[in-house]
């Protein structure tokens, strides 16, 4: 029996016909296109009447349905509100201030989706993740360098693990360096290694991971997060296969499979001058999105099942899960995503009643947006009167330590930039002069945080 089923599809067009970026073309071939936005969007567009994600366009074997992600104000095709519905030639689609023209191509596109729904230990029978498993497959067997994209907790750890088990390199070494978990002036010796003497506190010859990966895989982890002065010397690492220890006067030869993953958008950190192009393109030879969990509610079931297979009740017993709960469960938006929902279902097995899982542990999704949604520029706070921002007093010990780190970051840049955009009365190259980074840096930041400036339109004139 095949392992993989396909899915014939077609590729299509939209183009921009009003709003801000009027006469833009985007030609998809994906089976899934994200609009909104944010940077991460498959469709990005400058419309600050959209949300970040708004609306998707996926691919089935009947054709294109439009499908609105929980915009702020709502998806149309033509004149009608729409939640799901299957896109026609010509069709027009309203987002925002913005108005899109379907149409569909002659290109056949042909999509392979698994028939498993476990690759490794990462679960999951959503169409989404059959296709990630499909591609995954393929690629496990080879020494092709691959780059993980998604947000925290999806299991970009877990692709990795699998991508190596399922390798010819399987009984080597998987070294896992997290680049964002290292001191920056300890990233180079933690990488290519140092001999004895080489600084001080170098009491003895350490190999780096590059060496202790020989003959096996090399992730790197968080790959967004390594020192731009350092990236030059990766590249270098990658491309002649050798690495120099800090302090020695030969180099290494290693053979390793890189694997890296990131939760940036690598493509965006290229534009602010925080990640080398050239790196990008060396690590992007294949790219695997894990999609948050958000995204794919349909294998919540199966991932509980699974968590729950590992803990019982206090008393011994199996934890019954009602159909009420799952639907809860599947109706939460866990930023923290498949690391959060295990978390809780350990915990909630743990304090389990009667046996069963109970939801009430949940942050309710209206207050989790209440957290996330960053103000409106009505109601940006001023000098006389500053916001209460982020504080150590306020993080989520339930959460892993990356995930509480991320959101307190998250909450941090949002109540900066919109006290900064306060202060300038939205002038955004006022605010990136306060706060010492580039235009283009601060416009990357604003739009990642879905804040804008009040007087975009002015100041770019006076730029």
């Amino acid at each position: 029996m095949d392992a993989v089923e396909r899915l014939r599809t077609r590729a299509y067009s939209l183009e921009v016909i009003e709003g801000p970026d009027r006469g833009k073309v985007f030609k998809v071939k994906e089976r899934s296109a994200r609009l909104g936005t944010s940077p991460e969007n498959e469709i990005e567009l400058n419309d600050g009447t959209t949300s970040r994600f708004h609306a998707r366009i996926d691919a089935d074997q009947r054709g294109h349905r439009l499908i609105d992600t929980d915009s702020k104000n709502g998806t149309y095709l033509g004149d009608a509100r729409i939640l799901d519905a299957f896109l026609y030639p010509s069709a027009l689609v309203r987002i925002g201030d913005s108005v899109l023209r379907y149409q569909p191509a002659e290109e056949p596109i042909d999509i392979e989706l698994s028939r498993a729904e476990r690759f490794g230990r990462l679960i999951g029978r959503s169409v989404v993740m059959r296709e990630l498993f499909a591609l995954l497959a393929r690629v496990a067997p080879t020494d092709t360098t691959v780059l993980i994209e998604g947000e925290s907790g999806t299991g970009k750890e877990l692709v990795a693990e699998a991508l190596h088990q399922h390798s010819r390199r399987a009984s080597g070494p998987l070294v896992v360096f997290d680049c964002s978990a290292v001191a920056p002036n300890l990233v180079e010796s933690e990488l290519f290694g140092h001999v004895k003497g080489a600084f001080t506190g170098a009491a003895a010859t350490r190999a780096g991971a590059f060496e202790r990966a020989h003959n096996g895989t090399l992730f790197l982890d968080e790959i967004g997060e390594l020192p731009l002065e350092l990236q030059p010397k990766l590249l270098r690492a990658l491309e002649q296969r050798e690495v120099r220890p800090i302090g020695g006067d030969r180099t290494v030869k290693v053979n390793v499979r890189i694997v890296a993953a990131t939760n940036r958008t690598l493509t965006r950190e290229i534009e602010a001058g925080h990640f080398r192009e050239d790196l990008y393109y060396r690590l992007a030879i294949i790219r695997a999105y894990l999609p948050p969990l958000r995204r794919r509610a349909e294998d919540i079931p199966a991932l509980v099942a699974a968590f729950l297979e590992q803990h019982k009740t206090p008393s011994g017993e199996p934890v019954q899960v009602s159909y009420d709960t799952i639907i809860k469960l599947q109706q939460h938006r866990w930023p923290g995503n498949v690391r959060e929902l295990r978390n809780f279902v350990e915990r909630a097995a743990m304090l389990a009643t009667s046996n069963r899982l109970e939801t009430r542990f949940l942050v309710p999704p209206s207050a989790q947006a209440e957290v996330t949604r960053p103000p409106p520029a009505a109601e940006l706070t001023t000098a006389a009167e500053p916001a209460a921002g982020p504080s150590v007093a306020t993080f989520d010990e339930t959460l892993a330590f990356k995930d509480a780190k991320a959101r307190l970051i998250d909450e941090f840049e949002r109540a900066y930039w919109s006290r900064l955009l306060d202060r300038t009365r939205g002038n955004i190259s006022a605010a990136a002069r306060l706060a010492g980074i580039h235009r283009k840096s601060a416009e990357y930041l604003l739009k990642k945080l879905d804040l804008r400036g009040q007087g975009d339109a002015e100041d770019a004139e006076a730029e």
